[in-house]
């Protein structure tokens, strides 16, 4: 909306409200007013309403026939304004010069798929081209005189079939070598071997180089699902003179930076929340922008209030150090307010390339019935691909909280329960828990060492207990520090004299999801086995083991 639209409205009726001024004389100022304000502000490009016909593409060539029928009730939207198809598939939008109109996939139907392997669901409203950015932003295109969408049947599935999708945090390669780690690390392993319907990658699609789009979106598209693409900071035009034309290059690949996606168990919302601010410290924050959030209210008026609902953003809403605000509270309580009324809501972010779990309550402005989940999930590229690589030529790359690097299984009920599982990139076995002992203690030494579990997908609540040798489980406690494993690993890289990898492992930070366990030194000589266990409410006990041993010291 212009500022015209905003504010002429209000300095009128601030006019018609002077009791002590003339009816005419209010009426000549509001004139006025109307002239000056008219003259001042910067019209908001009009263009023509936008009309088409939502139709089902039974011979798959991409173009309406006459004899292929409209579809009715289908929500198309313009990225701020929704619409709904009607009897005959018609839809009409406000035409916004610079926007992107999308169809929102309905559950029983599928989108077409592009020669870039990606879903083709949306149209720009470019005609004058983007400014000239680097990575080349949108390109200028004649506007069709009606933008139809054809829809294809979804492939059948059983009545009540659950949803399993793949989520990706942060693949962001800088190189084509790192592309390369990508496909072997990540997309190789899954290869045939997966029964996903649907993939999501949250932000960071590349590292800055946006030529890299290209090549991700092949090795992507080898999983032969839909894919989801959340932007992230490190997708932005970092040319671009403002926040508005900061995601154009990303949007000439993928589409609106904000749009929804309808499965039968579930409804997912995409959210471009990095919000650019050139020339400041830092150059970008978390947030929304004023269209996003009237989008978000009409599109959840058309939701059953039951429904699940499943929001996708790069930046998490919570702030991952306290009291330093990286995602601004004011927008992120305007969203918990439209939220609060469905009763299903989840929330995926990344970003922080940890692994975490977080439950936000009246702290950071969810008022809901029960607190409201948020599931930061680890990056595919763990630390940006760095540390030794092993003997197939990828990098360790294990996060600084000491998660190894890998991707989420998304599980989503009929009813719109959920589960999730953390999946570790090439491990054997599906490991949940990462275990760091030492090999050997004196007997009979004070017992002041420990075993310490990472259990991936912990929470404060979690519980951890061990034994040693088959004995009595006794509870381990959660503490708030580095994973010993990786300090390890910045030890070796300080006490190195040549660079062990491409670049060295990050230093460890405090993990949220780490716990300790004393190792007892008044058992026999020999080896003893340590055995862990972590209740996870999802995949139910996950188990590890290591061993250590005890041995006399001389005088």
């Amino acid at each position: 909306m212009s500022k015209r639209v905003v504010w002429l409205p209000l300095v009128a009726a601030a006019l018609l409200a002077g009791a002590n001024v003339p009816a005419a004389s209010r009426a000549s100022d509001i004139a006025a007013v109307a002239q000056v304000v008219a003259a001042a502000a910067p019209a908001e490009p009009a263009l023509a309403d936008v009309t088409g016909v939502v139709y089902l593409d039974a011979n798959r060539d991409g173009r309406r026939d006459p004899r292929e029928q409209g579809l009715a009730g289908v929500k198309v939207s313009n990225g701020r304004d929704v619409a709904i198809s009607d009897a005959r598939g018609r839809y009409r939008l406000p035409g916004r010069e610079r926007a992107t109109v999308f169809v929102i996939k309905p559950a029983a139907y599928a989108v077409p798929t592009g020669a870039d392997g990606l879903p083709r669901f949306w149209q720009h409203l470019f005609p004058q081209g983007s400014p000239a950015l680097k990575y080349g932003g949108i390109p200028a295109a004649t506007i069709p005189t009606a933008l139809d969408f054809g829809l294809l049947h979804a492939p059948r599935r059983r009545a009540g079939a659950s949803l399993e999708m793949l989520v990706f945090g942060d693949p962001q390669p800088k190189t084509r070598t790192d592309v390369d780690y990508y496909e072997r690390d990540i997309v190789a392993p899954l290869m045939g071997r997966h029964d996903a319907k649907l993939g999501l990658s949250v932000g960071d699609i590349v590292n800055d180089d946006l030529s890299l789009y290209a090549d991700m979106n092949r090795v992507t598209a080898k999983l032969g699902v839909p894919w989801l693409h959340v932007a992230g900071n490190h997708d932005l035009d970092f040319d671009a003179q403002a926040d508005e034309d900061s995601l154009l290059s990303f949007r000439n690949v993928y589409g609106p930076d904000t749009y929804a996606w309808e499965e039968p168990q579930a409804s997912f919302v995409v959210l471009d929340d990095v919000v650019y601010r050139p020339g400041q410290k830092p150059d970008y924050i978390g947030g929304l922008r004023e269209e996003q959030f009237e989008f978000l209210q009409r599109y959840l008026a058309t939701l059953p209030k039951e429904r699940r609902v499943v929001i996708a953003a790069h930046i998490p809403f919570f702030d991952p150090v306290p009291g330093v605000e990286t995602f601004r509270r004011a927008d992120r309580e305007r969203l918990f307010t439209l939220l609060r009324d469905h009763a299903q809501v989840f929330l995926i972010s990344a970003h922080t390339h940890n692994q975490r779990h977080y439950r936000h309550g009246a702290e950071t402005g969810w008022h809901g019935a029960q607190p409201l989940h948020e599931y930061n999930v680890g990056a595919t590229c763990g630390a940006f691909w760095s540390g030794v690589k092993d003997a197939q030529g990828i990098p360790d790359t294990t996060m600084s909280d000491g998660t190894p690097n890998g991707h989420a299984w998304l599980t989503i009920q009929a009813d719109g329960r959920y589960a999730l599982r953390y999946q570790v990139a090439r491990a054997a076995g599906d490991p949940a828990i990462g275990l760091h002992a030492p090999r050997v203690l004196r007997q009979g030494a004070y017992p002041a060492y420990g075993v310490y579990a990472n259990v991936y997908m912990g929470e404060a609540d979690t519980r951890v207990e061990y034994r040693i040798d088959g004995g009595e489980w006794k509870p381990m406690r959660r503490v708030l520090q580095a994973d010993p494993a990786l300090l390890a690993e910045n030890v070796a890289d300080d006490a190195a004299s040549a660079l062990r990898g491409y670049d060295r492992s990050p230093e460890a930070n405090v993990s949220t999801h780490l716990w300790r366990g004393t190792l007892p030194t008044d058992l026999a000589l020999g080896e003893h086995r340590i055995e862990v266990r972590a209740l996870d409410p999802w995949q139910g006990e996950q188990h590890a083991a290591a061993s250590y041993r005890l041995q006399q010291a001389a005088e």
